[in-house]
């Protein structure tokens, strides 16, 4: 009976507690029943469990921490960070995993962190199956029991790591694309940084350039502009659950920070109005001088912020698709005047070190080569705001980033995409290979590693990814542990 009793006053007492966020511990014995309070329930509440992991191909221990004060995103959901902990290599970072979640929590973020126990499959590239899977069930409204993680503002971890979200980079011009026409006040874009905290040894960092489009948006029933499209960077439908792509949160596995930046056109990709224009003329590209303003911005805002974050100053792009086609701004060595001098940080380097560029637009003057391959829309769309190329050639070529290209000055690119995505595609990679290979610029390509349009994700594929990065960004090694 007072086991049966012991029970009962458990279940009320958890209740209770639990409502107001505290953890609960208990400790049932034959002669009655004890509660224990963890010293994080001052300020949180946990819950756990186990997830199958695809890696390691077992079930593992996860724990689900929410801080006191949660970061909620525009709908109301939480801005989540899942944090792999006990792999197979040192952590970079020398706090206590502890210590970095505590941080986390403290920042507001839901933390679920992962155990690993220091299963030997947790190296790169095993352990991105696991991020792709991670992502995929956020991205379909359920990761460990929970339906109401962000789709825009959740991150995976590794354990070590810290991350310094929305970090300004770059004010927008509205009249570049003028819409909505009510946004007359430039926004502020935004990148997150994932670093290693309190870390020995400076680590290189690989940025990439959204290939999802954040915003401003208006509300004409309200009759206000609204947040509901700003930092959608990393809204996953749209971009790292959309492609499965795992190569920017798969670096620290390989001694290497990553940074995710807004695409530089702050607008919706089928939209945008030149002035004095026709509405949408800009729909499916970028304009420039603004995209390599904000690229360059970027990069000296990494280089500013480099000694507080453990950076070592070595830089290489990931760019796919619209993101190629942004982040290829910055390999050339042409200086330009216009777009050395806009921005943030202005006297900060702005080159790159290495770039692996997949299927983008490099070179606009190239779009007519051969009719029907995929670019009708610019083959319509760029006359109608720079006029025809025939009497406009000049202009039409600084639009892309082949411009920029001048000497052997200019960074090593990887180059990579599959046979049967749009060919213009192709024809655009080709023309730019060509042009580097003349420069006597280190080149590489990676080829057919999946299909049409989509980003490496093969052990093989993200291999040789990383050991190009590895090449020219020298991280310091990663080290397998000793159990």
């Amino acid at each position: 009976m007072e086991y049966i009793l012991g029970i009962a006053l458990f279940f009320f007492v958890a209740k209770h507690f639990l409502i107001h966020k505290m953890r609960v511990w208990i400790l049932i014995t034959k002669t009655g029943c004890f509660l224990f309070l963890s010293l994080l329930s001052l300020s949180s509440w946990a819950a756990s469990g186990k997830w199958t992991s695809i890696t390691t191909e077992t079930e593992i221990n996860y724990t689900i921490t929410e801080a006191t004060t949660p970061l909620l995103d525009y709908s109301g959901k939480h801005v989540t960070v899942v944090y792999l902990e006990n792999l197979a290599f040192k952590k970079l970072g020398q706090n206590s995993i502890a210590a970095d979640v505590a941080w986390l929590l403290s920042q507001g973020y839901r933390v679920i962190e992962l155990n690993y126990d220091k299963n030997s499959k947790t190296i790169s590239p095993n352990i991105n199956e696991d991020i792709i899977a991670i992502n995929d069930a956020i991205a379909a409204g359920l990761f460990c029991g929970l339906s109401d993680c962000s789709m825009n503002q959740s991150y995976v971890l590794f354990e070590g790591y810290r991350i310094a979200r929305n970090v300004p980079y770059f004010k927008d011009n509205p009249s570049v694309y003028n819409t909505p026409a009510e946004y007359t006040t430039g926004d502020m874009l935004h990148m997150d940084i994932i670093y290693p905290a309190n870390t020995k040894k400076k680590v290189p960092l690989i940025l990439s350039f959204s290939y999802s489009n954040s915003h401003a948006t208006y509300d004409s029933k309200k009759g206000i502009l609204t947040d509901a499209n700003k930092d959608q960077r990393l809204y996953l439908p749209y971009s790292l659950a959309g492609f499965n792509d795992s190569v920017l949160e798969g670096a620290p596995a390989n001694g290497m920070a990553w940074a995710i930046a807004d695409h530089p056109k702050y607008c919706p990709w089928g939209k945008g109005k030149p002035v004095n224009g026709a509405n949408d003329a800009y729909k499916s590209y970028e304009a420039n001088p603004d995209t390599a303003q904000k690229v360059k911005s970027a990069i000296r805002t990494l280089r500013a912020m480099g000694s507080q974050l453990g950076l070592s100053g070595k830089i290489g792009l990931f760019g796919f698709s619209r993101g190629s086609t942004a982040g290829s701004m910055a390999i050339g060595d042409k200086v330009v005047p216009e777009i050395e001098n806009a921005g943030f940080n202005l006297g900060f380097p702005d080159d790159v070190q290495a770039a692996a560029l997949g299927p983008g637009v490099f070179d606009y003057t190239q779009i007519y080569n051969t009719l029907n391959d995929g670019d009708s829309n610019l083959e319509m769309l760029c006359p109608k705001v720079w006029g025809p190329l025939e009497n406009n050639h000049d202009l039409w070529q600084t639009m892309g980033s082949s411009y920029l290209v001048a000497t052997s000055a200019t960074a090593p690119v990887l180059f990579f995409y599959n046979t049967d995505d749009d060919l213009y595609y192709q024809d655009q990679i080709k023309h730019l290979k060509t042009k580097l290979d003349s420069l006597q610029v280190p080149t590489d390509t990676l080829i057919n590693y999946g299909t049409g349009h989509s980003i490496p994700q093969t052990s093989a594929s993200l291999t040789k990814l990383y050991t190009f990065f590895k090449q020219y960004l020298n991280p310091p090694k990663v080290d397998k542990r000793k159990n």
